[in-house]
Formats: structure tokens, sequence, C-alpha cells
């Protein structure tokens, strides 16, 4: 706004510059660039709030029972911050996509998954949206259904591999075989689309695979999507691109 002075600046808040929060799931294992919890993946900044006690374990294979006030305090607090939106750092919160939208009164988006309608409506006639996670059998049809997902989507999980299941969710370690939880990855896509060749392109469920993303686009010939670009378009909404003026010829 102006006055008779000129601009005037609006507080009320702690921090300026970052409308998007990000709930984190409290966890030891390495965040390498394209992780939803290292800094340096995203191109704006971001806040990051951890939510004590909602381990890998409980979130993934407990349903994230017990956890629900938990993350609503802690979106609340981010809110309070500055955030303008929210999301979270595992598609498997997608059970509380309601709850907590109801709660902070501002934007949520909770998992990957909720892109799946939107890849299903740009797909050719015939074919179909899988799904890539870590844990197929914890991903039951009310995480589906939380986030609009068809409860016959095809998915594949990477239960059955020897790196990226077992360091973040069945042991939880420090150290990540790269290269190991990349095969894992590769793996479960190729064996999504050889069930199903009708697959047209993929969503990855998992927040911590988008730096594998490219590799699986690489390996299974079809469109990859994940948190980075589903939390990309979200940004795109809070902080629109602003044009120059086009200058008449």
């Amino acid at each position: 706004m102006t006055s008779s002075f000129g601009r005037v600046a609006r507080g009320g808040r702690s921090i300026y510059g970052a409308p998007l929060g990000i709930l984190m799931l409290e966890a030891r294992f390495p965040r390498i660039p394209g992780d939803m919890g290292n800094g340096e993946t995203w191109p704006f900044p971001v806040l990051f709030r951890v939510v004590r006690g909602a381990t890998p374990e409980r979130v993934v294979l407990q349903g994230a029972r017990g956890l629900l006030p938990d993350f609503i305090a802690a979106a609340q607090e981010l809110v309070a911050l500055g955030a303008e939106a929210i999301t979270t750092n595992c598609g498997f919160l997608s059970l509380f996509q309601r709850e907590l939208a109801e709660a902070v009164g501002v934007p949520v988006a909770t998992s990957s998954l909720m892109q799946v309608p939107w890849v299903q409506a740009m797909l050719p006639p015939g074919q179909r949206v899988g799904i890539v996670t870590v844990s197929r059998s914890s991903l039951t049809a009310a995480h589906l259904a939380a986030a609009g997902v068809p409860a016959d989507t095809p998915i594949a999980g990477t239960e059955g591999g020897r790196e990226f299941f077992r360091v973040l969710i069945a042991a939880e370690k420090d150290d990540l075989d790269i290269d190991l939880a990349e095969q894992d990855i590769l793996e479960a896509g190729r064996a999504l689309v050889g069930a199903h060749p009708e697959v047209g392109a993929i969503v990855l469920e998992c927040t911590n695979m988008p730096p594998y993303a490219a590799a699986l686009r690489a390996a299974v010939g079809r469109p990859v999507y994940d948190i980075y670009s589903m939390v990309s378009w979200f940004q795109a909404g809070l902080r629109p691109r602003r044009f120059n003026s086009l200058t008449p010829l």
C-alpha cells in the first residue's frame, strides 16, 4: 500500500519470503539433494518443522496412529511463523489431509499421491497411472481414498529391495548406498510396468524418491511425477511469476 510518505511494509509474522511450510518426519537417514528434506533441493525458500515422534516406522508401518495432534500443532506453528501453505514429508500422510487443512486454514497438500488424478486426466485413453511406493503392503485403500486415488490403481513397492526400504523404514540407518537405492526403485518401476503395460505414467509416493526420478524415467520410458513436481506446482500458485509488460512492436 502507499501513504503520503511512500510505500509501507506490513508486519505481523516472524519470517518472510518463505511461504511454503514442510512438516518433516523425525528421521536420521541421509537426505541427499533431491530429497524433500534437503534444503538444496528447492529453488525457493521453505520453512521446515520436524514433528517429534513421527518416525518413518510409526508413519508408514503403523498408519501414523496417534500423531494427528502433533502434526496439527506443528502445522499451526509453521503458519504462525509465516507459512501460507503446508505440505508434508511422507506420502502416507494423505490420511491427515482433511484434518490438517481444516485445522490450519491455509492450502494443504499432504501427499504426492494427490497428483494421480491430475496425471490420469492427461493420459491417452487406455492408459493408467501407476504408483511406486516405499511400502506396498502399508499403502492402504484409506491412504488412496484420502488422496483421491482409485482403489484399483497399479502399485509396486520397494520392500523386496536391498537398500531403500531397509535404510529408510525397516532399520533406519545413518548410511545409504545411493546406487543400490536407485536400483531398488528401478526394479520396482520395471516390475510395475511389466505387470501393467497399460501404465502410461508413474507417480512416486515417497518424498525421498525424487533423486532417482530421472533414472526411472529413462529406464521405463514413461513420465515420472513426484513430490518435487507437486511442490513446484504448489509454490507456483503461492508466488506466481511476474512478467514484464510487453512492449508493442
